[in-house]
């Protein structure tokens, strides 16, 4: 593979010697917060959802923060490859005026979910039994559940150095939310031990708690007092789990792989580890396969990188739009690296993660 780089942890590289690769192994997909960089997974998500998964007999969890969630939203829906082309369209033709307030980048927000949840979408993941959504919420505390910008910059700069200190201080300031899908909780272990409520999806959280997923603190507003999670500031998931690093708790039988595309070799925990050195733990990993480009890939993207947030303020909107659209068709090449390699598995070409200190 040329594009496409394959890496897994200990467990997940016995089950898959054992068993060979295939759909079956995984009971759990995750998907990371990043906002536009979500643009370079789209060709696997349609490969995932219009044939890797076609055929599926058992559950699939799907577990997002922010970006992810929104991802997510798509594909649990009745027809997933319509839902997340509607989402890579509508959102990578998405402009703001020059100096957007918080306002604005909500509104914003809500008719991109809105426009990818149509009529029957919220109801359709609530019923979807084989493909389940999950969706990370970080609940706010002090400062941060302020919605006045200098609050939040002043809980933001805490936030910081709390966690240079230790990951475990952030819950001094965060509560995460998983809204679950009616029929499934997901079970996890956070080494870092952030408090953690189990919340299910309804008809009248769905939208909300998958807004509140996205919602960056201080460029967005926060979603208040979510029905069924209790009163307070709800804001991006990504706070606490950006890329994550707990464990998914499924018994590591075989069958409980957790299968990651992402859009980097090098996962960041937090929000806040974003421009550390600092790693997930290894064991956090120990039962997940990561699907990474390489650097030949992104060397082939305009201006040789994966979209980010940055774009909007750095590229005029047209140029901008133009080079996400060439992502969305250059992207196709990771897909079919993937279906090479599980139509012939070479089993060589899997990567241990090199979380050393």
């Amino acid at each position: 593979m040329k594009y496409l780089q394959i890496f897994a942890g200990e467990s997940a590289r016995q089950q898959i010697a054992q068993h060979g690769f295939s759909q079956q192994l995984f009971s759990t997909m995750l998907g990371a917060s990043g906002g536009p960089k979500w643009f370079s997974l789209y060709g696997l998500d349609r490969y995932m959802f219009g044939e890797f998964f076609a055929d599926r007999q058992t559950p699939l969890d799907l577990v997002g923060s922010s970006a992810g969630s929104y991802r997510f939203a798509a594909l649990s829906q009745d027809d997933p490859l319509a839902a997340i082309e509607r989402l890579a369209s509508f959102y990578s033709h998405v402009t703001y005026s020059k100096k957007p307030s918080a306002n604005e980048i909500s509104l914003k927000a809500y008719e991109v979910l809105d426009f990818v949840l149509g009529e029957h979408g919220a109801k359709e993941i609530l019923t979807n039994q084989k493909v389940r959504a999950h969706f990370i919420v970080a609940k706010t505390c002090g400062l941060l559940a302020s919605e006045t910008k200098i609050k939040q910059l002043g809980g933001l700069a805490y936030s910081y150095a709390l966690n240079r200190v230790s990951r475990r201080h952030l819950n001094k300031q965060y509560h995460r939310v998983i809204f679950n899908h009616p029929a499934k909780q997901v079970d996890i272990m956070d080494p870092y031990c952030i408090p953690t409520s189990q919340v299910a999806l309804s008809a009248d959280n769905l939208r909300a708690a998958l807004y509140a997923s996205g919602a960056i603190p201080v460029v967005m507003n926060g979603e208040q007092d979510i029905k069924g999670a209790g009163p307070g500031t709800y804001r991006d998931g990504g706070i606490v789990d950006y890329h994550f690093d707990f464990e998914i708790n499924n018994n590591n039988n075989a069958g409980s792989l957790v299968l990651y595309p992402h859009f980097t070799p090098n996962p960041k925990a937090r929000w806040f580890d974003k421009k550390s050195q600092r790693k997930p733990l290894a064991k956090s990993y120990d039962n997940i396969v990561m699907l990474a480009p390489t650097q030949a890939f992104i060397d082939l993207l305009p201006n040789q990188k994966i979209p980010d947030r940055n774009d909007f303020e750095q590229l005029e909107d047209q140029h901008r739009i133009e080079c996400w659209q060439q992502v969305l068709k250059l992207i196709q090449l990771l897909a079919d690296d993937f279906k090479q390699f599980v139509a012939q598995p070479d089993l060589g070409q899997i990567k241990p993660f090199d979380f050393a200190p």
